[in-house]
């Protein structure tokens, strides 16, 4: 039986050119969104609502009991929500039983682009959960692509270098006749004995450490704290 087929799109302004119908896509925005996804839901978050938009974020939220509004644009909390996109913000003591309305930059924009381009499964992965991610793949056979948010559609290497440790996890489930992804797994091995020391090289590295959040951006790097599968069902990403 033939495999099925992974691809490695390195920015939305690229979804485009894919045909992601009936397939998996996996949102990747390691810094940070969906690192913040997958801790709030290990912490216990009932369910997280991606919006693309902010006052569509503040609608929601007030018209949603038990609900936190929560959201950045470009690393810093918007006026008029109550939190920002820190996977520190959301412990379990906080966050438990709760439902998080999340708007960000860059990945819940393209997790909106994905469904509307109609993907069959969205995912959402970054280190924190990279097992959960690569374990439900390999069961899938279907095809993939591992969609990295970038940063304001251009190219970003934690995103990447995210997809190349998928992509040595699961290559041999996998054709993969695709030039990113071989570049995102060789970027991966070259560096994954530091990863820290190689994520302090990038520009959203210094523009997010600016504010103080080194130590989101060491745990957003750290694989596996947060292994739980965040995938959307009617329009929210929950846990199943």
């Amino acid at each position: 039986m033939s495999k099925p087929f992974l691809y490695t799109i390195v920015s939305p302004k690229l979804l485009d050119i894919y045909d992601v119908n009936n397939s998996v896509v996996v949102i990747i925005d390691v810094f940070r969104a969906t690192s913040t996804i997958a801790t709030a839901l290990y912490n216990g978050a009932e369910r997280i609502i991606p919006v693309d938009d902010v006052q569509k974020c503040i609608a929601i939220g007030n018209a949603t009991p038990n609900s936190i509004t929560a959201g950045e644009r470009d690393g810093k909390v918007i006026e008029g929500l109550q939190h920002g996109n820190s996977p520190a913000e959301y412990p379990s003591s906080f966050i438990k039983g709760k439902t998080l309305v999340l708007t960000t930059t860059n990945g819940t924009k393209l997790l909106h682009m994905a469904l509307k381009n109609g993907a069959a499964e969205v995912i959402t992965g970054s280190f924190p959960n990279l097992s959960a991610v690569c374990d439900f793949l390999m069961k899938q056979n279907r095809n993939v692509f591992l969609g990295c948010s970038a940063w304001k559609d251009r190219f970003n290497l934690e995103d990447t270098l995210f997809a190349g440790a998928v992509i040595e996890k699961v290559k041999a489930h996998f054709t993969i006749h695709c030039d990113s992804s071989l570049m995102a797994e060789q970027m991966y091995q070259h560096h994954k004995n530091d990863m820290h020391s190689f994520a302090r090289l990038t520009t959203h590295w210094h523009r997010l450490s600016k504010f103080g959040l080194e130590k989101d951006l060491e745990y957003c790097v750290t694989n596996d704290v947060a292994n739980v599968l965040p995938i959307y069902k009617e329009g929210c990403l929950v846990v199943v």
